[in-house]
């Protein structure tokens, strides 16, 4: 695969996907995002993100039915596929590698 390790985004997107697991759609995956780092995502950074993530093969969405709650909207839910938990795990690998490299001289 061409896409060795995610970048930030990436890795913060594809980790609130898989910490909120069937709750994981466009506005609770930015709430996490934004409790984890400590300030405001735009949404539309975040759909993007995952819209790329899709296109990768590391995750994957399924529409929702509509609910009266949001106005007859559908959410769109998340999942992390296979190869986005691999590139997770090549990034974690990659950014403690270099933690300890950077520590070590």
């Amino acid at each position: 695969m061409s896409h060795k390790v995610l970048g930030p985004f990436e890795l913060q997107v594809i980790s609130a996907v898989s910490d909120l697991g069937a709750n994981a759609y466009g506005v609770s995956i930015r709430q996490a995002i934004e409790l984890r780092i400590g300030r405001s995502v735009a949404v539309g950074a975040v759909y993007t993100t995952l819209q790329r993530l899709q296109a990768k093969g590391f995750v994957s969405s399924i529409q929702g039915e509509p609910t009266a709650v949001r106005g007859g909207r559908a959410k769109r839910n998340f999942k992390v596929e296979a190869a986005g938990r691999e590139a997770l795990d090549r990034t974690v690998t990659a950014m403690r590698q270099a933690l300890g490299d950077a520590l070590s001289t």
